[in-house]
């Protein structure tokens, strides 16, 4: 019916942000803008995402399957990409295969620990560092950059990757006290991207 299936994804994150369609038209739009254009099966027109709600996704690739019949499209989004205000059109849990352990991401830590900070656990190490506050936070990432150093000094490897693991962990604990988060940091690593 001359639509194409493309499944946007959060360059930054990874993360499936939403499934959309596009026409032949909406592709050309799409690449010369370097925003995502979509058509709206539903109103039957060009979707030009953002222009409404502001929350545009920037692309950064776009990329055919090997029987060239779908997309995936990977941005960098101004804001939610579903419009309820949710970060992911894909927040309805049908199915989760509790005997298999979801797999490890930076991203699931950072969601874990700020978890804990909205709705805090007994018996919980990162509720306990919430609960003591900001000034704990702090003497933690302190006492864990001294052991960084002490391991890399002693030319342990297996302890200096024990200390830096560590050290991440309370520094994201630090992060979510502060209202700071991955994006925030990779942004701000991205403007120096350009530096030598």
């Amino acid at each position: 019916q001359g639509l194409i299936p493309a499944v946007v994804t959060d360059a930054i994150t990874g993360q499936v942000l939403t499934l959309a369609y596009m026409n032949k038209e909406s592709l050309r739009i799409s690449m010369e803008k370097g925003l995502t254009c979509f058509w709206s099966r539903s109103r039957q027109e060009l979707w030009l995402k953002g222009e409404t709600s502001g929350n545009y996704q920037h692309i950064v690739s776009i990329t055919a399957d090997c029987d060239m019949d779908a997309l995936t499209v990977r941005v960098k989004k101004d804001g939610p990409a579903c419009h309820t205000g949710e970060d992911t059109c894909f927040f309805n849990t049908v199915f989760e295969n509790e005997e298999i352990a979801p797999a490890f991401s930076v991203q699931s830590l950072v969601d874990t620990i700020e978890g804990r900070k909205l709705d805090p656990k007994e018996g919980s190490y990162t509720t306990y560092l919430f609960e003591k506050g900001i000034d704990k936070i702090l003497k933690k990432v302190g006492e864990e950059c001294t052991e960084v150093i002490i391991g890399a000094k002693s030319d342990d490897k297996k302890e200096t990757i024990y200390e830096i693991a560590d050290l991440c962990y309370h520094v994201m604990v630090l992060m979510i006290e502060m209202g700071i988060s991955l994006e925030d940091i990779h942004r701000e690593l991205a403007s120096r991207h350009v530096i030598d």
